[in-house]
Order: C-alpha cells, then sequence, then structure tokens
C-alpha cells in the first residue's frame, strides 16, 4: 500500500500540468513513434522489452527501429502501469539515433483513472506530444463506451462525469473499435487524425503500434527460445 500511495502522489503532481492541445503545427510532424512492450518470465523474475518503432509520417517508411530489455522490479499494479514500464521506455529512447516529433504508446493516456496512462506519464519524460492507442476497454467509475457507426473513421467520445477522456474511433469498417486518448501536448482529433493516417488494410491499428507490437512479440520469442 505504501508503494501504491507513492505512486499515487507521483502521478497527481503531473495532472496540473497535461494540456489536451497542440503544441505544434500538423505540417510539422515528420517522424512518429510506436512504443510497446512484451513481457516473460524466467525462473522468479520477471523481464520485459520494449521495442520502438519510428515511422516518416508522409511516405510511411520505417526509419529506425530499437529495443531494450531488462529486468522487472515494479510489480504489476492496476492504475500504475506506467511506473513498471516507463524505465524500459526511457531506456530504449537512449538508443534510437533520430529524434521523434511524436509517440504513439500501445495503451492508455487521458483514458485513465488519474489521467496518467503510460501516454501521459511518459510525455513528461519524452518531452514530446503523446497519443495512447489501447485495444481494449478500460473502464473507468463503470462507465460503458458507445459503439462508433460501422464506417471508417466515425468515433465517439468516451465521457465519465460529463468529462471526454478519449474516443472510440472505428478505424476499419466490419473490426472491433480501438481506443484513442491524448497523451499530452496534443487534442482528441488531432490524435485521432493522426491514427486514422497510419492506419492500412491489414489491420485494425495504425502501424506506428502495430509494428512495435509486433516487433516485441519476436524480441520475447528470442529471449525465450
Amino acid at each position: 500500500m505504501e508503494k501504491e500511495e507513492l505512486f499515487k502522489s507521483e502521478q497527481e503532481k503531473w495532472i496540473s500540468k497535461i494540456s489536451l492541445e497542440n503544441n505544434f503545427q500538423l505540417g510539422a510532424i515528420r517522424l512518429v513513434a510506436g512504443i510497446d512492450i512484451a513481457y516473460w518470465t524466467e525462473g522468479k523474475k520477471d523481464y520485459g522489452v520494449c521495442c520502438i518503432v519510428v515511422i516518416d509520417y508522409i511516405t510511411k517508411q520505417i526509419i529506425e527501429e530499437v529495443e531494450y530489455r531488462g529486468q522487472i522490479d515494479v510489480p504489476y499494479i492496476p492504475g500504475y502501469l506506467a511506473f513498471r514500464e516507463l524505465p524500459m521506455v526511457i531506456e530504449a529512447v537512449k538508443k534510437l539515433q533520430c529524434e521523434p516529433d511524436l509517440y504513439m504508446f500501445d495503451g492508455n493516456g487521458y483514458l485513465h483513472y488519474r489521467h496518467m496512462g503510460i501516454a501521459t506519464h511518459a510525455s513528461f519524460y519524452l518531452k514530446k506530444p503523446t497519443i495512447g492507442v489501447a485495444k481494449s476497454y478500460l473502464k473507468i467509475k463503470n462507465t460503458d463506451f458507445q459503439m462508433p457507426k460501422n464506417v471508417m473513421g466515425d468515433f465517439t467520445y468516451i465521457k465519465v462525469d460529463g468529462a471526454v477522456y478519449g474516443a472510440v474511433l472505428r478505424t476499419r469498417k466490419d473490426v472491433k473499435p480501438i481506443f484513442i486518448s491524448c497523451g499530452n501536448w496534443i487534442d482528441l482529433e488531432t490524435s485521432i487524425k493522426i491514427t486514422l493516417h497510419f492506419v492500412e488494410k491489414n489491420s485494425r491499428l495504425p502501424i506506428t503500434t502495430r509494428y512495435a507490437d509486433l516487433a516485441t512479440h519476436e524480441s520475447r520469442r528470442k529471449y525465450t527460445q
């Protein structure tokens, strides 16, 4: 419980500094990084690998890929996942030769109990705009979401107590939606626009986080053989 209180205090320190407004011009975005993490256990120790795939916004070509493998010392505690993942994210970012203009996370940002999902929390250390792209819904205060129309690009807002936390986005027809939330220094409409920009025909996910997700699975197989 003491660790949870420390984590909660750390999150609350940043909340007032979150900005759901763009601090950039969309035309200035050139390099966008997708980030994901995979875990496994060896003996009694937990390990993880963080993979980052940097993609050119215009050409959609991969510019750079890096990974960082490390032992996990922080247990999984609901609502405090960033404390488990952030150390690996920071170490992986250090290995990049290029400098991304924006980071997209396989996870939540503002759509979080205290608006401090991994995408938001990490932004204060990366000092770049961030977006949360989640495959599953984090239910807050027992609030359900309204399903968007079965049309690519349609979305509905996720509201909790009347406040917008994120959006349910249909990225492809006849495919389950995904859950988009601002990380920091970006608005929700721009977050949705950038996400849709990177969606291709073979997946409901943007290629940024999709490629990162594929990379983590491949790396985990490599390390656990």
